[in-house]
């Protein structure tokens, strides 16, 4: 390549932002590289990574688009309902079911309800597609297991050494590499935030009874408790424990564990038991200061990480992807190169304000909901009820936890960034 280059952008991180925007480039016609410090026998090992994302139906068009679609359709469980309640700890083993005030969202109300209100995607499945779709792509390259150990920029473009004392330039250097993000702390941009005091218990159930594609979210004092559905009869658990609390649940024996689950959900799923390891994941709130920089930008949770409350921090990392990949495209179809402040700018200016609006209304939910002061409890109980009446306010919040309200890129709508 000219001024010695040896790519067209330069991709910072190899998780599940980095290779969905690598692929996202290499539709628009750009060649990439995507530096990895993890191994792969290790992260596509069935036991590397216990999540399951809630996945918006605009991020899995921009899945499809991105030819993810043939493996993905195996193991994406739709999901037709989602049942929001407020309770207490308890409430689930006495009634076994949702509370008479709740909020009650339901695809079937939508105009065009032929897509599903969400999809559920255990994380090692999406993995193993995007190295699938990677290895059929000559013109990405992948650089593992290997992290950057500096960055230098001039008017032209980025060099990076390795950890192997090799180097890379490319007009542009894109952090994907997550919350302590090597390349957003090298260039200088800030961040604010806050640890949590909790830490999010992860698990995968098998239960008796099927769960009919209906995701399930309770706000107990000490936090969210979510049953998410995957296929067959298994869902994954997400919920909120004070940090020693959830310390000492992780230890429990499975029939104990069951218990505490019980406590907290009833019995409407029937007989339960544990399916792999469980995990714990510590919450915390950190948002960059920017997301661009000279020769820079950020996406994912090297830019954003918040309270996983309605599943958004993925789905916030993939609308990323799919405007900084179409301001790329257009940029270069005008002569620019992918580099070029402008690009960058128009970037920033379409992503920083939906991502601070997600990341403070996850913070408001969270405050307002995770804890037990009559008050409070009072006025959110007849909050969710009141939305739950209004048909307009929740066919509102059915697109815009989808992912379809919006200015939507290309990839979001399905359509695809080939010239």
């Amino acid at each position: 390549m000219s001024n010695g280059f040896d790519a067209d952008v330069l991709i910072g991180g190899g998780g599940l932002v980095g290779p969905t925007l690598a692929l996202a480039l290499d539709q628009a016609g750009l060649k990439v590289i995507v530096i990895d410090a993890s191994k792969p026998s290790e992260t596509l090992a069935p036991s590397f990574d216990g999540r399951a994302f809630a996945i918006a139906f605009a991020s899995y068009r921009m899945w499809r688009a991105l030819g993810l679609g043939e493996m993905l359709d195996k193991t994406a469980q739709p999901i037709e309902q989602i049942m929001v309640t407020d309770g207490r700890l308890g409430d689930g083993a006495r009634r076994g079911g949702p509370s008479l005030l709740h909020l009650h969202f339901d695809r079937t109300e939508l105009h065009d309800h032929d897509e599903p209100l969400g999809l559920m995607l255990e994380a090692r499945h999406v993995r193993l597609a995007l190295d699938a779709a990677i290895k059929a792509r000559p013109s990405i390259k992948m650089v593992q297991p290997m992290s950057v150990n500096a960055l230098t920029r001039d008017p032209a473009g980025v060099t990076i050494a390795l950890s192997n004392g090799k180097s890379l330039r490319a007009p542009l250097l894109v952090g994907a590499d997550g919350r302590r993000s090597f390349v957003r702390q090298a260039v200088g941009i800030r961040t604010i935030g806050w640890d949590y005091p909790v830490t999010a218990i992860v698990a995968t159930i098998r239960h008796e009874k099927p769960h009919d594609a209906v995701a399930h979210e309770y706000f107990l004092p000490a936090g969210p408790f979510a049953i998410l559905p995957l296929k067959g009869e298994r869902s994954n658990i997400v919920w909120a424990e004070p940090r020693k609390t959830a310390e000492a649940i992780l230890k429990l024996e499975e029939r104990d564990f069951i218990a505490e689950l019980r406590r907290r959900f009833g019995d409407f799923l029937g007989e339960l038991s544990l399916e792999g390891p469980r995990f714990g994941y510590p919450l915390s709130l950190q948002l960059a200061e920017r997301m661009i920089d000279a020769r820079v930008a950020l996406a994912g949770d090297s830019a954003h990480g918040i309270h996983p409350l309605a599943g958004q921090g993925l789905n916030l990392g993939l609308k990323d992807v799919a405007a900084l990949a179409e301001c790329i495209a257009d940029g270069i179809s005008v002569g620019l190169d992918p580099g070029e402040v402008s690009i960058l700018e128009r970037y920033q200016r379409w992503r920083r304000f939906d991502n601070v609006t997600m990341a403070l209304g996850m913070e408001f939910f969270d405050k307002m909901f995770s804890n037990d002061i009559a008050p409070l409890r009072a006025a959110r109980t007849l909050g969710l009820a009141a939305v739950n009446a209004v048909g307009p306010a929740r066919r509102f919040f059915m697109k815009y936890a989808g992912g379809a309200a919006g200015n939507l890129p290309k990839l979001l709508r399905g359509e695809s960034l080939a010239a």
